[in-house]
């Protein structure tokens, strides 16, 4: 990177992080509770390790957590020297989610992680363990509340949110429940639910369960909204949703730029995420196989191409600190 990219990337994430602003909620990450205001800049969707072998397959024994962290913390360590101070791993259960190696990836990076709650529906319910299928959403609640309250399995590591999966379309009954178990558990822990949903029409079925449920729409993280019109971000941001636009890469750069300026003109950044789904190791492949997502393009090229087209370090803070806090935040 070149000696004035890196002092406009200094500059800009300064602005976007530096002020402070006031926050009476805390984040929970993977080695405890921080204060909400002291989070920083955050990406709110990425992934260390993803393991797509299956829920009946997958386990901590499909991975070595020292060899793991060897290839992941320089990218974390990179992300932190650009000024992002937390993230969100958003791999959920049965599908490589690994507490004990997020520990060990914050404590040698300095970087804030946030691990989740949940069961992935997406891909035809691939991931989803055998309970989930004959337990009631109740049950599945009690489970999910259960890692909040005592820890994710034998860890004592608590999630700082809930992630679930659901197809595109209209929600089947199973994932019905998935959305009717985390508003359930929202009530019971605070925690905000991100959901992996993608086209409006499954998102919109969601936030109409959570409603049924006496669930607010402002605990709703609409996952993957991006491709689709501003006429359904509008109606998520009315009902009070977060439109979460986390896939930027290096070939989408420009799309993402346009979106972004069309919710600023539309005063919609107040309801808007952003990051970029990258990572990550995959232990089915020789050594993790090739990182190829960068967790970097948002810093790199998206921040200085919106630069040029008006956007201000207020709106990098909106979306990057003060957005991550309003969404995720608990109370005292």
């Amino acid at each position: 990177m070149s000696y004035n990219r890196r002092r406009f990337l200094q500059a800009a994430l300064a602005g976007a992080s530096s002020l402070a602003f006031r926050s009476s909620g805390r984040m929970m990450t993977v080695r405890g509770p921080v204060r909400a205001d002291q989070l920083g800049l955050t990406l709110i969707h990425e992934h260390i390790l993803v393991d797509f072998i299956g829920a009946d397959k997958t386990g901590y024994d499909r991975w070595d957590r020292n060899r793991v962290a060897e290839k992941m913390l320089p990218y974390l360590r990179e992300l932190k020297r650009l000024g992002c101070q937390a993230v969100f791993d958003c791999t959920p259960a049965y599908l490589g989610r690994d507490p004990r190696l997020l520990v060990q990836l914050s404590a040698g990076s300095g970087v804030h992680i946030l691990t989740n709650t949940g069961y992935y529906g997406a891909v035809d319910n691939k991931f989803l363990p055998p309970h989930a299928f004959t337990e009631t959403a109740d049950q599945l609640a009690s489970r999910w509340i259960a890692d909040f309250e005592k820890g994710i399995d034998d860890t004592g590591i608590k999630p700082g949110f809930i992630k679930i999966g659901v197809n595109p379309g209209p929600l089947s009954d199973m994932h019905r429940k998935l959305i009717t178990a985390a508003a359930r558990t929202h009530k019971q822990t605070g925690l905000t639910i991100c959901s992996h949903t993608g086209p409006y029409v499954a998102a919109f079925e969601q936030i109409d369960v959570l409603k049924q449920e006496g669930v607010r729409p402002d605990a709703f993280v609409w996952v993957h909204a991006q491709g689709n019109s501003i006429v359904h971000y509008a109606r998520a941001v009315r009902d009070g949703a977060w439109v979460s636009l986390d896939g930027l890469d290096n070939s989408n750069v420009d799309k993402y730029a346009e979106t972004l300026l069309l919710m600023k003109e539309n005063k919609f950044l107040h309801r808007t995420l952003l990051s970029h789904d990258a990572g990550w190791y995959d232990p089915e492949k020789p050594d993790g196989g090739n990182i190829g997502r960068d967790y970097t393009v948002l810093f790199r090229r998206l921040m200085p191409e919106l630069t040029k087209k008006g956007f201000t370090k207020r709106d990098f803070r909106q979306i990057l600190v003060e957005n991550p806090v309003d969404a995720f935040q608990l109370p005292i």
